[in-house]
């Protein structure tokens, strides 16, 4: 037993790392939505933030939009030329995605530095990558809604989870320690 703990200490570590990261990074975000019942940002900050972002630049390429508090659950309902098309839930606001993404890159970790800065800057395109995800779904949805199943289940969780599926092989590849040893 011993040698084989030996043998896959790194991938031991990888993966006690990167769940005792994913833990706690979860609890403190629970931690933030269970106080977070601030009546000028409903549902959450993040979550309202990203629905008026979102609405702001739907508004700037031309479609016209609203965001409005959902009556019966803590969504924004998105409103686009008078059409009620999706409403903007906490799972759409990155925060998930970003902390998977935040455990994988601390589990693989490289110089504090290169870490932290990659850290900040991945998060922040996979913050706009999904944000640019909701104006998309949201066009798809005007346009094409019969393709509401499709748009929304199929590819545009493709392009978040894409995104960062790139960022993670690029930090292995080039930043990491391990793609440093290679």
């Amino acid at each position: 037993m011993r040698e084989l703990i030996i043998k896959y200490k790194s991938v031991i570590k990888f993966i006690l790392t990167f769940l005792l990261v994913y833990v706690v990074l979860t609890f403190i975000y629970k931690f933030y939505l269970d106080f977070s019942e601030d009546a000028a940002y409903y549902p959450d900050y993040i979550t309202n933030l990203v629905a008026h972002q979102a609405e702001e630049l739907l508004n700037a390429v031309g479609y016209e939009s609203t965001i409005l508090p959902h009556a019966n659950e803590p969504s924004m309902k998105l409103i686009v030329r008078g059409k009620y098309l999706a409403r903007v839930i906490e799972g759409c606001n990155s925060i998930s995605v970003i902390i998977l993404f935040i455990s994988f890159i601390i589990s693989f970790s490289g110089k504090l530095k290169t870490t932290l800065l990659f850290l900040f800057a991945g998060s922040v395109i996979i913050y706009l990558s999904n944000l640019f995800r909701i104006v998309l779904l949201s066009i798809g949805l005007f346009h094409y809604p019969w393709r509401s199943e499709t748009l929304h289940t199929v590819v545009f969780p493709a392009i978040i989870y894409g995104m960062v599926f790139l960022l993670w092989m690029l930090w292995v590849n080039r930043f990491s320690n391990i793609g440093k040893n290679k």
